[in-house]
């Protein structure tokens, strides 16, 4: 395999949407999820109203990758291989003596096997590693904070709620009927919640297909919110940038294999029809389906038995890890946490962020100072790499968080966001992560500080 990766060399190139081709106002889209969930607790299931209430400093907490073990409440921040890093019960930090009380002295987190090789769900733990379900683990701890002041014994009863919050208001059926909190508000003002793509970005996509790229838009969002999306960030023509949407594609159930794949469905006026597709014989918009069947359809489009796919997504469990473990794509893994730590933002990216809030709305929180969901957290660190005390304080080791070591081992290449490379030719040559390079090659443009401090601190 080569050092380098091209997007010249790639037949078909597909995207996720939601943090991928559509980035979010992060700090507007956290406070609209936190509400959504919080509410639901408290109106339907009678938690405490105080669940309502954050100052800006709560949201330091709020950090991509944490697990939460659902029978003890602890959320945790891992290192490549398993062992406990960080840890709280709740919100609150537990000592280096208090995680090897709970862990034992190698501070091993006992489900790490599971996790570390399958991404599957599990009734003993999750996983946070999407803003869409991020606030989630804020409110997770809050919620455990809240049981311990009534004096209630914490177990995974209180997770049952949590996903009831969740599908409230993300079921499919939400957006159409106007339910839950979330829907409604990003209809109601999609600007301030949603980016539209720069005109580089949208030259881009067209450039690809002008060179005979197969376009493919791959998203777990159903068919009227993906529409509205869209419509906000690409305008009315979007569809014509694509050659096949699939949307409501239910990942990583998408990329699983024989038996458990789901036909592909057609829409009409966004309802799915009852029967499903026996296989997918030409281009255009679809809903649910699997890989194999899309592989297939490719194969016809692009006239090659083996066309060469890359798949861009913000996901380690929906779109990195399935597509390139199963589906045997190239992935490119949209990294935010990148720009929190050294990497500068987009010119499109900055200009964008300019003009979307007028300033009297702006001004409320950020003067308080509430921290961006992708910047490095003053309770949990940095997303890449984190220092490992030993019990008594005295050894320090830096090592590399499992978030870190999974972009490394399932994508071929990470960027903050697909502004930053939309205006290279398409033959550009990026250097991919390579298990005998540096893990600091296959970050464009650079990579993160903290890998840079310890792959320095190591040569």
């Amino acid at each position: 395999m080569s050092e380098y990766f091209s997007l010249s060399d790639c037949d078909v190139i597909g995207f996720d949407l939601d943090h991928t081709l559509c980035r979010y106002h992060l700090k507007e889209t956290s406070r609209l999820i936190y509400e959504s969930f919080a509410r639901y607790l408290v109106e339907h299931k009678g938690y405490d109203k105080d669940l309502l209430n954050l100052t800006p400093a709560t949201w330091d907490f709020c950090f991509k990758g944490l697990v939460v073990d659902l029978d003890d409440g602890n959320l945790v921040k891992l290192a490549e291989d398993g062992t406990v890093l960080r840890a709280t019960h709740g919100t609150n930090d537990l000592s280096t003596e208090e995680i090897i009380k709970h862990y034992g002295p190698n501070r091993e987190w006992k489900h790490f096997n599971s996790l570390n090789t399958s991404f599957t769900r599990s009734a003993k733990y999750y996983f946070y590693d999407n803003y869409f379900d991020l606030p989630g683990a804020l409110l997770c701890g809050r919620v455990v904070d809240m049981l311990h002041k009534r004096g209630n014994e914490v177990n995974s009863d209180f997770w049952k709620d949590m996903v009831a919050a969740i599908d409230h208001n993300y079921n499919t059926s939400a957006f159409k009927e106007d339910a839950g909190t979330y829907f409604p508000r990003v209809k109601r003002d999609p600007g301030r919640y949603l980016q539209p793509c720069s005109d580089s970005v949208k030259t881009w996509l067209r450039s690809m297909k002008n060179a005979g790229k197969v376009l493919l838009l791959i998203t777990s969002s159903h068919s009227d919110y993906s529409r509205l999306i869209c419509e906000h960030i690409l305008g009315k023509d979007f569809e014509e940038l694509f050659d096949v949407i699939i949307t409501n594609a239910l990942k990583p159930g998408f990329f699983s294999l024989v038996p458990q794949q789901r036909p592909f469905r057609t829409l009409v006026n966004d309802v799915e029809e009852s029967e499903g597709l026996p296989s997918l014989d030409k281009p255009g918009w679809y809903s649910q389906g699997n890989w194999p069947h899309l592989h297939e359809l490719l194969k016809t489009m692009t006239g090659k038995p083996e066309p060469k796919v890359v798949y861009f997504g913000d996901s380690m469990r929906s779109d990195m890890f399935p597509a390139s473990s199963f589906g045997k794509w190239e992935t490119v893994m949209i990294v935010e946490e990148m720009e929190g730590e050294g990497v500068q933002k987009s010119d499109a990216a900055m200009s964008n962020e300019a003009q979307v809030e007028p300033q009297e709305k702006k001004g409320k929180f950020e003067e308080q100072g509430m921290k961006a969901p992708s910047a490095v957290s003053k309770q949990w660190g940095s997303y890449f790499v984190d220092v490992h005390k030993s019990g008594g304080g005295d050894e320090e080791s830096q090592k590399l968080t499992w978030c870190s070591h999974c972009i490394h081992k399932y994508s071929t290449m990470a960027i903050p966001s697909v502004e930053h490379i939309a205006n290279l030719p398409l033959d550009y040559k990026f250097p991919r992560f390579s298990p005998d390079k540096p893990c600091t090659t296959g970050y464009y443009p650079r990579p993160p500080d903290s890998l840079l401090k310890r792959f320095e601190s190591l040569s």
